[in-house]
């Protein structure tokens, strides 16, 4: 074959004008989601910036010019220790039939990243092999579903909406507050559980179970599960106010004290690669906080 007629193949990062076409093959590889909620997702990428001099969207894989693929990747920073780690979300990915065998330029691409924590938190069942194979390793084995409302009472506490001007006090990080702020803009439901003056931050997402059936509320950050089994009754009971019962989160097994059944592989699994171990009870700025359930 000479070089002219050698296919073209490259895999990029998406830009802007790409969207369209990143739009129209994520919604052919997941049609359980239509191309305007695909769109949407879009544009919360494009809304935020990602940190340098990671891509914004992902990678695309083109051959002869065209969208053939692609991998969508979100990435955050978070400071700890006074140190940036950067998470790495792989989101959705998808690759026509007919160049699936290029499949592996986009994951390449994905993972060249140094220094990186990636988390995949939703992959296909069909996709779990491959993954370990990458080197992932599984972080959470399960969901409890937490009636928080029926935990006992604790003394000296108070939970009200997060306020993002308000003077928490040293307790409360100014990242941790970032945090709170980004996500109380992307709709999630924020709060802060102070003990005995001690501020302790809550994220939830709304989502439905049982064929979108029953509200519920996800746990998406806490500094601690065992935070939230502590102080599940005087959470519950506020949000019994706006007619929650239910709090589903991510967990390794049973939380003493925590009145709910826990249910091993409910949720499917989440996998990470990296350097930083994630904690149970972080999915901050993850695809189910940006792009929704």
């Amino acid at each position: 074959m000479t070089r002219e007629s050698t296919p073209r193949i490259r895999c990029r990062q998406i830009s802007d004008s790409d969207i369209p076409a990143v739009v129209q093959l994520l919604a052919k590889g997941f049609p359980h989601r239509s191309p305007a909620y695909w769109a949407r997702a879009m544009q919360r990428l494009a809304q935020r910036d990602a940190p340098a001099p990671y891509p914004r969207f992902g990678y695309l894989l083109e051959f002869e010019g065209a969208a053939v693929g692609v991998i969508v990747l979100i990435f955050s920073a978070r400071s700890m220790n006074n140190e940036a780690h950067i998470k790495c979300n792989i989101s959705s990915w998808y690759v026509e039939p007919i160049h699936r065998g290029y499949a592996s330029f986009l994951i390449a691409a994905a993972l060249r990243h140094k220094g990186v924590t990636y988390v995949n938190i939703s992959p296909a069942v069909h996709t779990w092999p491959t993954i370990e194979a990458q080197g992932f390793v599984r972080y959470s084995f399960g969901q409890i579903i937490a009636f928080p409302a029926l935990g006992a009472r604790v003394a000296n506490t108070c939970v009200r909406p997060f306020e993002p001007g308000y003077p928490y006090g040293p307790s409360l990080a100014g990242d941790e507050r970032d945090i709170l702020t980004a996500h109380l803009d992307y709709g999630c439901h924020t709060y802060i559980v102070t003990e005995n003056g001690r501020a302790n931050p809550f994220i939830f997402q709304a989502r439905r179970i049982l064929r979108r059936r029953i509200p519920i509320l996800q746990l998406v950050y806490c500094r601690d599960v065992r935070d939230f089994a502590r102080l599940a009754g005087p959470i519950g009971r506020e949000l019994m106010k706006s007619g929650v019962l239910i709090v589903a989160l991510d967990a390794v097994g049973p939380l003493p004290g925590l009145v709910g059944k826990y249910f091993p592989d409910r949720g499917g699994r989440r996998y990470f690669k990296g350097p930083d171990h994630p904690h149970i009870g972080d999915l901050t700025f993850s695809e189910m906080v940006l792009f929704g359930l």
